[in-house]
């Protein structure tokens, strides 16, 4: 079972604070978008073009599934993870921390380029629509909520480990 499982919108420094959060932690990191990224040998924009995002729910609800059984470490899950109904039931187990942020933070760190399709058009409005959309799911399943706001991936990552029990 994972130490700590990781959720916010894009730009909230899930992978990075992830990273950051395993190595003070001392445990092994995995970010549920980049196992299926090498499960199907090609990136998430991709996988969206190719195929559509309900394909990619599917393969990511497989992944987050996975994860939250045969990972031990910190898992990290793609922006949309949690809102599935189906996926939601599965985090009821886990310490689950939510990195909060807000639209000027997250803006910087991710730039609102083409790597993330469902920001593709209109960034900015696609980020607002996209956290109060889910918002209330990622503070129902969170055990934990952090505001990453001004703050280094260390700086969260020290924070949540602390929550967590490990440092």
């Amino acid at each position: 079972m994972p130490r700590a499982v990781l959720v916010g919108p894009p730009g909230s420094g899930k992978t990075t604070t992830g990273r950051a959060l395993a190595a003070l932690l001392g445990v092994p990191f995995h970010d549920t978008d980049e196992g299926v990224e090498a499960a199907q040998g090609r990136s998430i924009g991709d996988i969206f073009v190719e195929d559509g995002e309900a394909t990619f729910r599917d393969l990511e609800r497989a992944e987050v599934a996975r994860a939250l059984a045969d990972e031990d470490g910190v898992v990290a899950l793609g922006g949309g993870a949690p809102v599935d109904p189906l996926t939601e039931p599965l985090l009821a187990d886990h310490v689950v921390v939510f990195l909060d942020v807000g639209i000027a933070d997250a803006s910087k760190r991710v730039g609102f380029d083409r790597s993330r399709p469902l920001l593709a058009v209109n960034p900015r409005a696609s980020w607002v629509r996209l956290m109060n959309a889910r918002r209330p799911v990622y503070e129902r399943v969170a055990t934990h909520v952090v505001d990453t706001a001004g703050r280094t991936p260390d700086e969260v990552a020290a924070e949540v480990a602390g929550l967590v029990g490990g440092a």
